[in-house]
């Protein structure tokens, strides 16, 4: 069934779980992987990924083939697994879910101002290109809190994955058949902290950093110290801004892994 638009993967979705299909494959990048979860938060049908688009994070993450084909042979020996998603939540909006991770702060704002245009023609260097127009500018500081601890932060990652874009590796203990996320607090604010920061996740001291925080929670609250707007990212989507809630919900969708990744 193709997509035809923004948000017609969740549609299409729940087309499926209405028409009582056992099991549905979505073959798209991590947008519309994350479309479809919203789609189908909840029910019983047996989700899996077939690899495509700008980047897949998911294939990555649990070892599926990136070429289709390979990854449709993998997803024939996988094992249906139930696990749990995160949700975001903004005051008068519809919450959102993620399987994967959400950002607030520089990724976020990445994705906000991506040029769609550049994004369509070069895929992931869009967001090289992205990260680097950030240069000069100081990003709006915010307040995350986690377990009753208060931080000021200028980026927080809210992981259920350890892979990152496809190229990094910044959560490191994570996996998405755990019930909490892993958050990694960056609580300097300036760009040219960033590039430090950057230079410690390539070569993996990331949480030996000054400037660093990592934890476990099933929950982070955000909420912004300034007028100035700070944006929050899920699964690769800009889906909106601070004050907001990110917490984990159990039990929420069955996925299809690899069994080296299910049974670990």
């Amino acid at each position: 069934m193709p997509t035809t638009g923004p948000n017609m993967a969740g549609e299409l979705g729940r087309v499926a779980i209405d028409r009582g299909f056992d099991l549905l494959l979505a073959a798209g990048g991590d947008g519309t992987i994350n479309e479809v979860l919203n789609g189908i938060i909840g029910s019983q049908i047996v989700f899996g990924a077939l690899p495509a688009g700008t980047a897949n994070v998911l294939a990555n993450e649990i070892g599926l083939g990136l070429r289709p084909d390979h990854a449709a042979a993998d997803l024939l020996e996988a094992v249906p697994t139930r696990i749990a998603v995160g949700a975001y939540d903004q005051t008068g909006e519809p919450r959102r879910h993620f399987l994967m991770m959400a950002g607030a702060g520089l990724d976020a704002r990445i994705v906000h101002e991506l040029d769609l245009e550049l994004k369509r023609k070069f895929g992931k260097l869009s967001y090289w290109h992205g990260g680097f127009s950030q240069l000069g500018r100081d990003l709006p500081k915010f307040r995350v809190t986690v377990n009753g601890v208060e931080r000021l932060a200028g980026f927080a990652l809210i992981a259920r994955v350890r892979n990152y874009g496809g190229d990094f590796e910044i959560a490191k203990d994570i996996r998405l058949t755990d019930n909490d996320f892993e958050i990694v607090i960056f609580e300097r604010n300036r760009f040219w902290d960033y590039l430090a920061f950057l230079f410690a996740v390539i070569t993996r001291r990331l949480d030996k950093t000054d400037g660093v925080t990592v934890v476990r929670s099933d929950r982070a609250e955000f909420s912004p110290i300034s007028a100035e707007a700070v944006h929050v990212q899920a699964d690769g989507e800009a889906v909106g801004l601070v004050p907001a809630t990110i917490s984990i919900v159990p039990d929420a969708v069955t996925l299809l892994l690899p069994k080296r990744y299910a049974e670990k």
